[in-house]
């Protein structure tokens, strides 16, 4: 009897997985819960167990995208296990005829003597080296991992005294070692990639850029961290300053808060604001919902809560979709100065970089002041210059002085 095996349900936000890597061939005889494939979404990669014992034929192959519910394999439960998958036979009594080799047993891992194993044989092919110059220190004579490694290259015997001349002697090898090495693009980056894409082809992309004299900010911070710890339980970052400030800015300038659907703007009178975070499996972008209602201490607790998600790999779809403006801070890294790309369907995102003393003209004298860059993209088509440049100035004028935007005026 044949049985179909399907993609099971992973999830209520998961509507579709990549045929990541099979790790049976077709017509393997595999066991009960044996795993048969890697399954991976944009959230996480996961095993697919046979069912039951039987013969594997494979129905979708790498790389192949299946929905919830289509068949990946069969399996042909009817077929008798392999001599390999049952009770070992005794050895024969009878002794090799000369010349004759022993065949690999089938399925596992076992190798005849003088073959190597697919790590050694990866090796040796790096080498350049054939096999059959390399004596097999495993079970039978086999040629593990540890001998291709300490196998050498042969001198070569030196070549007869030919009348034509001597060829030109080739190019010195590059000193050190050159590896290689491909690795399959999970389903995050690639989904990441085709929308970057997406976003400089279908955008009239445009960067602003401003400074921001941090020392205000930095200096309120300094005097109240301890208190604010001490009495909401979180921690005083910029990034509470920078998501208040963004919100009250775009209150003011909407359109820097819209986005096109077809011919028509959607204007919001909400701010759900996603912050990029970087996460073991690339770049997230979870979202703070009605930011312009919360308070700094809220907004640190929230940012928290979500960076902590993405660094397990807890997120769920909904707590990253459906934001109005993005923020991106660069500045942890060491970042003095880029141009992010938007986050589509959105129509801009702000740009946050490293904080550096810098020498600054402030009341007619040259002073040095903890300076940012701050930067930021919007799509031209939706957003003028005169609202993109005041709408960053405007952000610029309430961290210079933090004590305005507390106060919203």
């Amino acid at each position: 009897m044949a049985l179909e095996m399907k993609i099971p349900a992973l999830g209520e936000s998961i509507s579709e997985v990549v045929i990541a890597k099979w790790l049976k061939k077709d017509g393997d005889y595999v066991k009960m819960d044996e795993v048969l494939c890697e399954l991976e979404t944009d959230k996480a990669t996961m095993e697919l167990n046979a069912e039951q014992a039987g013969v594997l034929k494979i129905l979708a192959e790498e790389g192949a995208i299946l929905a919830i519910g289509d068949v990946v394999c069969s399996l042909d439960t009817d077929a008798k296990a392999p001599a390999a998958h049952a009770s070992a036979a005794p050895q024969a009594a009878a002794p090799q005829a000369a010349g004759q080799t022993t065949a690999a047993p089938a399925g596992g891992d076992s190798y005849a003597s003088g073959h190597p194993s697919p790590a050694a044989a990866k090796i040796l092919a790096e080498k350049g080296m054939d096999a059959a110059q390399v004596a097999g220190t495993g079970k039978d004579g086999r040629i593990t991992k540890e001998d291709a490694l300490k196998a050498e290259q042969a001198p070569a015997a030196p070549a007869a005294k030919a009348s034509t001349p001597a060829a030109p002697a080739a190019p010195a090898a590059p000193v050190g070692e050159r590896n290689q090495r491909r690795e399959r693009m999970s389903q995050l980056r690639k989904t990441v990639a085709r929308r970057l894409v997406s976003v400089k082809n279908e955008t009239a992309m445009l960067t602003t850029f401003n400074e921001v004299n941090m020392g205000p900010v930095m200096e309120l911070r300094s005097r109240y961290k301890d208190k604010f710890k001490e009495k909401y339980g979180v921690g005083l970052g910029f990034m509470s300053f920078f998501t208040r400030a963004v919100c009250l800015a775009l209150q003011e300038f909407p359109s820097v808060n819209a986005m096109i659907d077809g011919d028509e703007m959607i204007l919001n009178d909400f701010c759900d604001i996603s912050i990029a975070v970087s996460a073991p499996r690339g770049l997230v972008v979870p979202v703070i919902r009605n930011a312009e209602k919360l308070g700094l201490h809220e907004i640190e607790a929230e940012v928290g809560r979500l960076a902590k998600r993405a660094r397990e790999n807890q997120l769920t779809l909904e707590e990253m979709t459906g934001g109005t403006f993005t923020i991106t801070n660069g500045g942890v890294f060491g970042s003095m100065l880029s141009t992010p790309i938007i986050n589509a369907p959105q129509s801009a995102i702000l740009g946050m970089h490293n904080i550096v003393e810098r020498p600054i003209a402030l009341n007619g004298e040259v002073v040095i002041r903890p300076v940012m860059y701050i930067a930021l993209s919007y799509d031209h088509r939706i957003i003028d210059g005169r609202e993109s440049v005041s709408f960053l100035f405007r952000v610029k004028e309430y961290l210079e002085d933090p004590a305005r935007m507390l106060i919203g005026i």
